[in-house]
């Protein structure tokens, strides 16, 4: 196998990360400390091409690899957690299902306008009764002419108070269960459609995560994904993709916090020397490298499956789950290399251990990833 990144992705590397450090990182705290969502940086992200990554050109996409993708959410998320969220939930979750499902007077309609950064999109699964159980939701869709109404609440929704357009997933038959979830395209200014409570969170506070409320909201036909009682598998196959870049999250949260820990220990002495000379310190950084290194590679597999055509199911479960677990205890090694200064917020490395932890709840919690992973699993051997 060839590890080696070509130079296009070298090259799309670089950009991001230049444009990460110059454009993103300066107004990164007070960003999290005002919970300010980053509108011009989106909207500048948007002309660079990185709103529709891996959407066709026809589209108005960028017509880029999985791999591609997964490096620039990294970059990003190396900086700010929360831009590469917003970032990734345009991207995937709020345009897979158009792309791999919708028809073709939708992917015209809606795809040109999230792929350009013009308008925001954003995924609604989860609702207060309905986590990790998508099976079991309570919004109900009912038929009405050339227009479905929709009633009920949805919670937890990345994007949700600013995006343009929203992918809902409702119930049309009750007696389905699963096979009687439906999803839809509901635009902002939909009648019936308001945003309710906006949360108040641990880390990722620069990106908006809301309740969304449907009274009698009326959307036309035309704005539903496939037939009726497709929803659960457009759902599950969003989130899928949503998973890689997730997983380039974690891995960006990861490595930015080891930069900022090697950076601080080769500055700051006790003892008469830098702490980086210190074995206790070194063997931290050690294991950093080694899990970070080892994340990378789970992702890179995952995107190259996805650019290959290939299933990749469980192999974006584990480079989930693994990049989101690397996630959380780089952050923290990194939080106690600073000592008592990591504790405090002027030196910003209690947000890359605030926002990490999310990582392993959202688009799929770790339980859930290891029993897709278990499932997938089980599976290949049914085979043999």
């Amino acid at each position: 196998m060839d590890f080696n990144l070509s130079e296009e992705e070298i090259a799309i590397r670089q950009t991001v990360r230049d444009f990460a450090e110059k454009e993103i990182a300066p107004s990164a705290r007070e960003r999290d400390e005002n919970s300010e969502f980053p509108f011009e940086i989106i909207k500048k992200l948007g002309v660079l091409g990185f709103c529709g990554v891996c959407a066709s050109p026809e589209y108005g996409g960028a017509g880029m690899s999985y791999l591609s993708y997964a490096i620039i959410i990294e970059e990003l998320a190396r900086v700010d957690a929360s831009v590469a969220v917003i970032i990734s939930v345009t991207n995937t979750l709020a345009s897979i299902p158009l792309r791999r499902f919708g028809t073709e007077e939708q992917k015209k309609k809606f795809l040109p306008a999230l792929s350009s950064g013009e308008k925001l999109g954003a995924y609604s699964l989860s609702e207060p009764q309905a986590g990790s159980d998508a099976s079991n939701l309570a919004c109900m869709a009912l038929q009405d002419g050339d227009e479905y109404i929709l009633n009920g609440v949805k919670n937890f929704v990345t994007n949700g108070s600013n995006a343009d357009l929203i992918i809902v997933f409702a119930v049309t038959d009750k007696e389905k269960g699963s096979k009687g979830l439906t999803a839809f395209v509901v635009e902002k200014n939909s009648p019936g459609f308001s945003v309710g409570k906006i949360e108040k969170k641990l880390g990722i506070r620069s990106s908006d995560t809301v309740e969304l409320i449907f009274e009698d909201c009326r959307i036309p036909a035309f704005n539903r994904i496939g037939e009726e009682g497709e929803g659960f598998k457009i759902a599950l196959t969003t989130l899928d993709y949503g998973r890689v870049g997730i997983g380039a999250q974690a891995l960006g949260i990861a490595q930015g916090a080891m930069d900022k820990a090697i950076v601080y220990s080769q500055k700051r002495e006790q003892f008469g020397k830098t702490i980086n000379k210190f074995q206790a310190i070194q063997f931290k950084i050690a294991e950093m490298a080694m899990e970070i290194d080892a994340a990378r590679l789970l992702l890179y597999r995952a995107a190259l499956k996805q650019d290959s055509g290939e299933k990749f199911t469980k192999e974006s479960a584990m480079a989930k789950l693994f990049a989101s677990q690397t996630a959380m205890k780089t952050a923290n090694q990194a939080v106690q290399i600073f000592g008592g200064y990591g504790y405090m917020r002027e030196y910003e490395i209690e947000r890359f251990m605030r926002d990490a932890k999310i990582t392993e709840i959202y688009e799929g919690t770790s339980e859930i990833q290891k029993i897709v992973i278990a499932r997938e699993t089980y599976k290949s051997y049914d085979k043999v």
